[in-house]
């Protein structure tokens, strides 16, 4: 199990303050991690890292909004100031969502899904790509992405679109990157219950989803965590550019 161990690694995760990312935290820092968590809520990224100091961990919480550029910068500054060192592990999970037909969408809908989901993981994943690289460390790149991003779904354009974006774009992350001892990779979860979805999976139409999963079930987060652990660690040293899907077999039949 060595081989999953985190030890003297330091994991950036944004969105940290609720659902998946909040998750993410506590498994990276039972793995051995230190773990920077990232979202714009201070508040809860506060509560989580007490929670994770009185586990034994250790967290700094840093405020970010990933579609700053500014803030995004500012973070990364403020995380070399208290550590003094980058973050070798980045798990880019940030998102939301707008539901609403296409041709009935606002741009500005559109803009905040796009410039959330995808220039997000592109702004964070670029400026702890640089900080990387600064040290001369090497590291992993974990993009969050979504079943969404390889099929259609209703009344989600925005957010589908961007997540097949954020899988094209840990391709082109992984080639350039490699050179740098960085892998890019990135998790397609199916539907797991979080504060974007849950009055939606709650509903007839939810339930009607969950009886066309292969597995007739919602995912629960910890079965994220071995996807998560072999992308962060050593475990996976000679994956690159790789999307790994989680969804109970949902993409097996029409979404």
């Amino acid at each position: 199990m060595d081989l999953f161990s985190l030890a003297n690694r330091t994991a950036l995760i944004t969105g940290a303050s609720s659902g998946l990312g909040r998750h993410f935290a506590g498994v990276l820092s039972r793995a051995g991690a230190d773990v920077v968590i990232a979202a714009r809520r201070m508040g809860r990224l506060e509560e989580l890292a007490e929670e994770i100091s009185k586990a034994g961990g250790r967290a700094l919480p840093v405020e970010m909004d990933v579609t700053s550029d500014e803030s995004v910068t500012g973070a990364f500054a403020e995380i070399k100031e208290a550590l003094g060192r980058p973050c070798d592990i980045i798990i880019n999970n940030s998102g939301l969502s707008r539901e609403g037909w296409f041709r009935e969408q606002s741009e500005e809908d559109w803009n905040t899904v796009i410039d959330t989901n995808l220039t997000g993981v592109w702004r964070v994943g670029k400026h702890g790509t640089n900080a990387m690289i600064d040290a001369g460390a090497k590291g992993s790149i974990v993009n969050i992405a979504s079943i969404t991003g390889h099929r259609t779904q209703m009344m989600t354009t925005a957010y589908c679109v961007s997540k097949a974006g954020v899988d094209h774009l840990t391709r082109h992350m992984a080639m350039e990157n490699a050179r740098y001892g960085i892998r890019v990779n990135a998790i397609s979860p199916g539907y797991y219950k979080t504060e974007i979805n849950d009055e939606y999976l709650d509903s007839d139409a939810g339930e009607a989803m969950r009886k066309r999963i292969a597995m007739r079930r919602f995912g629960e987060y910890r079965e994220l965590d071995g996807t998560l652990l072999l992308l962060a660690s050593d475990a996976g040293s000679y994956m690159t550019g790789s999307t790994i899907v989680v969804d109970g077999g949902h993409m097996l039949i029409p979404l």
